[in-house]
């Protein structure tokens, strides 16, 4: 009853846009209607017989079918609160069509969890020597913050916000995890440090030890 068409793209299709996508989907349907038009034509002049499925009358209109049979459908209105920090960790690259006006002006983001979409940086927030040599920077980790997402758009919209370093090297990666979930890993103010045992070496005294439960 329902027909559903995947059609995949890499990021090159998704820069140019989605025309020829939607003109690959529309052949595709006309290619369904015509093969389904071809084999009604042979069912006729074989003789091939009809099972008890399709001696049913056929419903062209879905508002006349039963509701297990539709496809639920939505959209999104209004996003009350924004649950991810906006920022991930990802490499940065030059976009694919160099003489379009966008390549002048960004360059694209690809983040290391799949989960976040693909973000347009400003060329401006990369390293001055990036365009020139981008090879340079193919295994260095950025954090990037999205700032907006337009609705006719295939990606994002985003600042860098700094470099972490390379790939692959415990301290950049363990930073760019505690970035993207929003954790505060800078160092304790004064005022939270002077709450501590000031004289040291500081040792648990027995009555403490007596009411509290030894965990060690």
């Amino acid at each position: 009853p329902d027909v559903i068409i995947e059609a995949q793209f890499d990021d090159n299709d998704a820069e140019h846009g989605q025309d020829h996508l939607q003109d690959m989907l529309t052949g595709d349907i006309k290619k369904l209607s015509l093969d389904t038009g071809e084999k009604g034509k042979a069912a006729g002049v074989t003789g091939v017989h009809r099972t008890k499925q399709d001696d049913g009358p056929k419903v062209n209109d879905p508002r006349l079918l039963p509701d297990e049979f539709l496809q639920r459908t939505a959209k999104v209105v209004y996003i009350l609160e924004k649950k991810h920090s906006r920022a991930a960790t990802g490499f940065i690259k030059l976009l694919a069509d160099r003489n379009s006006e966008l390549f002048k002006r960004c360059a694209m983001f690809s983040p290391v969890d799949h989960r976040v979409p693909r973000v347009y940086v400003p060329l401006a927030d990369c390293p001055p020597d990036f365009v020139s040599k981008p090879e340079a920077y193919s295994q260095t980790l950025f954090i990037c913050r999205i700032v907006d997402w337009k609705e006719d758009s295939n990606f994002a919209s985003g600042q860098l916000c700094k470099s972490l370093g390379q790939a692959g090297e415990i301290e950049p990666e363990s930073e760019g995890i505690l970035t993207e979930y929003g954790v505060d890993f800078s160092d304790f103010s004064p005022e939270v440090l002077e709450c501590l045992p000031q004289n040291l070496p500081w040792v648990i005294s027995p009555g403490e030890l007596a009411k509290r439960r030894d965990l060690r």
